[in-house]
């Protein structure tokens, strides 16, 4: 059985090999029921609780479990955390992977919002996590139009 170790609020979790090879199988199993099914990642799971009681799992938090076992049957480390509503500017800056005065010169530009607290500067993690989804769609956007300049100029590497 897998050990857990609990500090300061964070849990770490480490599995026996057995417990990896029994997600490898049930990740298997559910990939091919839902090979089967038309697009079932949208259901609800019925979690059987023994002496043959169960319980409805949201169709959200089923996607999660469902993600987490895949992940960890290829051999992934996974961390799983809850992101408060605010954010500090550290942990936002954390979170984005700049320095804190980048993130500050950000939200004095106005292109990140954040709001004062007494004297410290908050961010919601949702504006946090928009403004990252933001950037990544524009250097997928830069990627796409340096590659069609190579296409355009006939440069292979």
């Amino acid at each position: 059985m897998s050990e857990a170790v609990i500090r300061d609020n964070r849990a770490l979790v480490s599995l026996t090999e057995n417990e990896l090879e029994q997600a490898r199988a049930f990740t298997a199993s559910v990939g091919k029921v839902r090979d089967v099914a038309a697009d079932s990642s949208d259901e609800a799971v019925l979690v059987g609780l023994g002496q043959g009681s169960a319980v409805e799992m949201p169709a959200e938090l089923s996607a999660l479990v469902g993600r987490i076992l895949d992940l960890v049957a290829h051999g992934c480390t996974v961390t799983v955390a809850s992101v408060p509503n605010e954010v500090s500017t550290t942990t936002a800056a954390k979170l984005l992977g700049i320095s804190r005065p980048t993130l500050m010169k950000l939200i004095g530009e106005g292109r990140l919002p954040a709001h004062k607290v007494r004297s410290h500067t908050r961010l919601l993690s949702s504006d946090v996590f928009a403004y990252k989804d933001q950037q990544l769609a524009e250097r997928r956007r830069a990627f796409s139009e340096l590659r069609d300049i190579e296409d355009e100029l006939g440069i292979e590497f």
